[in-house]
This record gives C-alpha cells, structure tokens and sequence, in this order.
C-alpha cells in the first residue's frame, strides 16, 4: 500500500494506515469482485453480517460490463426506487410516468398533481426545436475587424463543421448558427454555435464540433484559444406546460375553492419576492424533475444547471413556475424551462431500465420527452402549493413518512 507502483492490496488487516488510506494504485486494473472486496475490508463491513451485494448492491439490470463502461473504479450498483405516478394526462393523451427517487411523497405529490390538472383538461405543452449551444473561446489580437472575418465565412465555418456528420444531417440536425460577442472585462472573444442535436442529448457531439471549428477559426483570426465546450444553459432547447385547476377541486375542510387559488397565487408570490422561499420552491418543482431525468437515463446535473440558472436570467433568482387566477377565479399554472434531453445515446441507450422507462412513456422522442418531464414539474409544484397554502406541508409528507420512521425504530432496535 505504501509503493505508488504496486497492484496488490492486503487482505483483511487490523492496520488503521492500510485501511483508511485512500491511495489505491492499480485498483482500476481489477476485477469488480476484487474491488468489492477491498472496499468491504476497508470499510470494516464483516462479512458474516452482510454480503458485498447487500452493501454495494447487486447488479440487477446492469452487468460487470455495464458499470465498468458508465463509471470508473466501479464496484457494484447504488439502486433507486423506482415508481410510476399516475394520472397525467398530456395533450390529450393519458401518460404514466417512471420516476426514480428515494424520498417519500414524491410520487404521491406528482401523481396528486396530475389529478387536480386533469380536472382541468390535463397539461398543455410546447418545445423548440433540440437545440444545443457550444462556445468557443479565443484572445483575439487587438485592432483586429473579427466581426468582417466570421460574418464572411459563416457559411464556410458551418459547412466545416458538418464535414463528417452525415447521419447527423440525415436525422434532419446540424448547425443552425453561429454568432458571437466580445466580453471586454476578459478580453475574449467568445463564439456560440447552435446545434440541433435532434433526438441525443448531444453533450459529446456538441464538443467535437467545437473542437473542429476552433482548429478553422484559428486559421482565420490569429489568436491565443481558450476553451471549448458547450453550456448547458440550453436556452434554446426551451420546454413548456401549462394547466389549469378548477377552483372547486381545490377545496378542503379548512377553505374553500376561491380561498386556496389565492393562497397558492400569494404562496407564488412570495417566491418571486424572496430568494430564500424560491430556492425551495424551485426545489419542489426538481423533485418532480429530476426523477424524469434519471428513470430515462439523462443527466441530472446537466438538467438542474440550466434550470437554476434560467431561473436566474433576470438577474434575480425567480420561481420556474407562474400560478395566477384566470378571469373564472380557476387557477392557471405554466412553466418554462431549458431541457437538455435525449432519447437515444449513451446511458439511454445502454441502461436496460432507462429503456424500459422509455418504452413506458410510449417511446417519445427528446422533444415529447422533455415536454413531459416538464408537465411532472409543474404538477410536483401544484402538488406542494395546494398542501403549503392549505393544510401544511407535513401532513401529508409525514404520513408517508412513517413507513421510514418505523423501519429505522426496528434497526435501531436491533
């Protein structure tokens, strides 16, 4: 454990220093059985008390192969619950939706949502076009006409970086521009290419062809490059919803109808005033999302980068959700967001559960997917207002929680 060239590791040892150094040279090169052992020896797990599947997972869907391919250093699974909420009905056709998460009234919120919207008729929504956004950074010389340069080889530069994605243009994607600006405070000038990447999320697409533009641009503007990678404020890559609740389907033992929509509308408010309240509204409204996202394989993280800081173009962090009461006193609900999202590609095509999570939500490409995960958001939000505004939000949520309190007592116990 000490030689940084060394392969081999100790077996079961008393010795603090082999068991808790991190220093685990060549521990890439092993098997996962053998990983899966080291790590239980190091971690003090006996055993005779659990096995290494108990404590690091069995592989259930995925292989060896699999977690070797997603992940490095891979020693077993780390295993969600996966749900389905119920009740959603978009665009006129009724969904189930899988959700993958471990914290309780998630789902029940989501699928309470979806209820009181499909009083209303169910979720409306919209999407643009899969468009992703790459940048490419460069230090230009000074005195240099940089705008005369790329306005003139436009063309050029697009047909360059389309050399070599002929199944890309035969999907119907591509570049659908490139344009620019100059950030004085660096002294940068920073180049935006816009790629429909159709049905893939498109992350490693989108850096290969800002890493072949930027070989061309050098060659037309003399310059020092910078970075090249794409954003994932995706703010072209927009997905929409939109429901309304009957106000006599909000009404409970303590108000009524009318008095809920007001106290949801001001329970909005209150967010769109007060960055603290919207950090856990917008948090809400991810709980909805992010299960979406990881059941069908997309990147989470990708998801809720764009989304805070869409939340944030104003310059003020905003709710990502607007609730207001319509001229018939109904509430009305809508949300819009960047959703970078693929249905074909990496993890969403090689997890076997992201594919049966697909095949569930009736095969929808990237654009019907994002505009479903969107919908959950939405319904999420509603969900937790209707509870805040009304009766609080622990009522429900510690109900469902007992089942986790009981089960925690009995371990305890034992």
């Amino acid at each position: 454990m000490t030689g940084d060239t060394s392969t081999h590791f100790p077996q079961r040892s008393d010795s603090p220093a082999l068991r808790f150094s991190s220093r685990l040279p060549g521990f890439y090169e092993l098997g996962i059985s053998q990983r899966r052992e080291i790590i239980q020896d190091m971690a003090q797990i006996d055993p005779k008390q659990s096995s290494t599947s108990e404590s690091f997972g069995d592989f259930s869907t995925l292989n060896a192969e699999l977690v070797n391919v997603f992940i490095e250093n891979g020693i077993g699974t780390m295993a969600l619950p996966l749900g389905v909420a119920t009740n959603f009905h978009i665009n006129g056709r009724d969904v189930l939706v899988p959700m993958a998460v471990e914290e309780t009234s998630v789902l029940a919120a989501a699928s309470h949502g979806a209820k009181l919207a499909r009083l209303g008729g169910g979720f409306i929504t919209s999407s643009t076009a899969p468009i992703g956004t790459g940048q490419i950074q460069l230090y230009p010389l000074k005195d240099l006409d940089y705008d005369k340069i790329l306005t003139e080889h436009t063309e050029e530069l697009i047909a360059h970086a389309h050399d070599g994605q002929q199944r890309l243009l035969a999907r119907g994607g591509g570049v659908r521009d490139i344009r620019w600006r100059f950030i004085d405070a660096i002294s940068s000038l920073v180049i935006y290419v816009d790629i429909d990447t159709r049905d893939a999320m498109g992350a490693n697409l989108i850096n290969t062809i800002c890493e072949k533009l930027s070989k061309r641009i050098a060659e037309l503007i003399p310059c020092e490059m910078g970075l090249r990678i794409l954003t994932n404020l995706c703010d072209k890559r927009m997905a929409r919803a939109r429901c309304r609740v009957p106000k006599e389907a909000l009404s409970n033992q303590e108000f009524s109808g009318p008095e809920v929509v007001e106290r949801i509308v001001n329970a909005y408010l209150f967010a769109a005033h007060d960055v603290y309240r919207a950090t856990t509204h917008n948090k809400g409204v991810m709980n909805g999302i992010d299960p979406v996202v990881i059941a069908t394989g997309n990147d989470w993280r990708a998801v809720e980068a764009g989304a805070h800081a869409y939340s944030c173009r104003s310059g003020v962090y905003q709710p990502m959700t607007h609730w207001s009461k319509n001229a018939e006193g109904d509430l009305e609900g809508e949300i819009e967001l960047p959703m970078a999202v693929g249905t074909v590609g990496g993890v969403t095509t090689l997890h076997p559960t992201a594919q049966a999570a697909l095949k569930l939500l009736g095969s929808p490409n990237a654009q019907a997917l994002a505009e479903i995960i969107v919908s959950v958001g939405l319904a999420q939000n509603l969900s937790a207002l209707r509870a805040l505004a009304s009766e609080g939000i622990q009522r429900g949520h510690m109900s469902l929680h007992e089942g986790n309190l009981r089960l925690a007592a009995q371990r305890d116990r034992h």
